[in-house]
């Protein structure tokens, strides 16, 4: 198939690149003319692990331009992966899908081939059909659903796993206007994932519900099992890892995402489940579930600063080890480790920060309130507690001999994740579990559990 993609960014360009690969036609289009000259160059305009191999994969058929409405008359798919970002009223401003919408409209107008228009940029419920779906009726001259379909199609990934995501999906989701355009989106489908997962069709607005339903659902289980962790990390002989494996045994809950840790961040999971909230309030239905799911998120920095300072002195220094809201990806919106370092730097310490991918975007938001270290071993030397808040493959693989301090002085490691070996490190340093009751006790603290 002919398939152009609107907005080439961390969700579009993996969406043109594996409908390439997988032997359809793509143009992508963007208005940032280095997105473009990244593709048209055989580059991935933004870091993402696959990327790279399936541009290589498809670039006999994956091209790009700044010119959408050129774009959009060469093909009889478009897909519009642009941003949706919060507005002041909790939900999703949908000011780029209708400047889109209104592209691609002028270039339907005077043709008379059938096309398809997709949107795959996450919005609210009831946004699809009460403005999206008009919009285009009026820029294209064309009746929705007979001569134009429409269909809301968004994707459930994960930065960092995105091309996986998008050719292993638990489900794909699909609103439609017609059953003609469900279906030909789902023929589509079918030449790109090899896993055979449920396509599941319905209307737009039970669409648009499901999707953030699904962001809402996973939050609350992470909020669930940091509230466990919590609770362990104040009880003697607790351990949060334990708990949380024994209830993901039960195949009513699952064990994915249930590990209690950090607070979850990123572009997506915080500001889908207030806006769920939102829409639940404005509808007259009771929000507190997502509501307090959030309050639990949000508490998650006051706990993790209450626990980095009950073992620093007044002239401590502190190295923060991960500064991106997760691995594989150099994204720090809503990130933990971002919020940990502000709350330390404001009480007074010295805080030292590094991070293998997101410490450029670091530097605009914490400017030089820390110091960047160029290495994680240059981060820790000399730091009186370690904070591993990002779990990067390379934090577990730093050597023993960085955590040694002089005779009398003995470095504290909190390890948010649990992935540092506690026995390989205990003679050198005192390693500390968030979410286990055994933690060693701050010096000036004869308590047995940390709180």
């Amino acid at each position: 198939m002919r398939i152009a993609v609107i907005g080439l960014g961390k969700l579009g360009s993996p969406l043109a690149a594996v409908m390439a690969a997988k032997g359809h036609d793509v143009i992508g289009v963007d208005q940032n003319p280095d997105f473009v000259a990244a593709i048209q160059a055989g580059r991935a305009p933004v870091r993402e692990p696959q990327l790279d191999e399936m541009i290589a994969a498809g670039r006999e058929r994956l091209t790009a331009m700044l010119d959408c409405v050129a774009a959009v008359t060469a093909s009889e798919i478009t897909f519009i992966v642009v941003p949706t970002p919060s507005a002041p009223s909790g939900g999703f401003s949908l000011r780029y899908v209708l400047e889109a919408i209104e592209s691609v409209g002028a270039a339907l107008r005077d043709r008379r081939e059938p096309h398809m228009v997709v949107v795959t940029s996450t919005v609210m419920p009831g946004a699809t059909g009460g403005e999206i779906a008009p919009a285009l009726a009026r820029a294209s001259g064309r009746v929705i659903g007979q001569n134009v379909g429409l269909c809301y199609n968004p994707e459930f990934i994960a930065l960092g796993g995105v091309v996986r995501d998008m050719l292993h999906p638990d489900f794909v989701l699909i609103g439609e206007s017609d059953p003609h355009s469900g279906a030909k989106l789902e023929e589509l489908y079918r030449t790109v994932i090899g896993s055979k997962p449920r396509v599941v069709r319905m209307n737009f607005i039970n669409a648009e519900i499901t999707k953030i339903s699904v962001n809402t659902f996973v939050t609350t289980k992470i909020s669930y099992a940091n509230m466990i962790a919590d609770v362990c990390d104040r009880l003697t002989g607790a351990d949060a890892d334990v708990v949380t494996g024994a209830l993901g045994l039960d195949a009513r809950i699952g064990g994915r995402y249930l590990k209690g840790a950090l607070g979850y961040g990123g572009p997506c999971f915080p500001r889908d489940n207030r806006a769920f909230a939102r829409l639940a309030r404005n509808v007259g239905a009771l929000p507190v579930l997502a509501e307090a799911t959030d309050e639990i998120n949000r508490h998650q920095s006051v706990r993790l600063s209450a626990l980095v300072e009950r073992y620093l002195q007044p002239d401590a220094r502190v190295a923060v080890l991960g500064l991106s809201y997760k691995p594989d990806t150099s994204v720090i919106e809503e990130s933990a480790s971002i919020e940990l370092a502000r709350r330390l730097t404001a009480h007074g310490y010295a805080v030292t920060v590094h991070d293998p991918r997101a410490i450029e975007q670091s530097r605009a938001v914490l400017r030089g309130s820390v110091r960047y270290a160029e290495t994680a071993a240059s981060a820790v030397s000399g730091a009186d507690v370690v904070v591993l808040a990002t779990a990067w493959p390379e934090y577990t693989a730093l050597d023993p001999t960085l955590f040694v301090r002089p005779a009398g002085r003995r470095a504290v490691v909190i390890d948010c994740w649990r992935v540092l070996p506690r026995e390989a490190l205990h003679e050198v340093c005192d390693i500390v579990y968030l979410g286990n009751g055994d933690n060693p006790a701050p010096a000036a603290d004869s308590a047995t559990a940390v709180g």
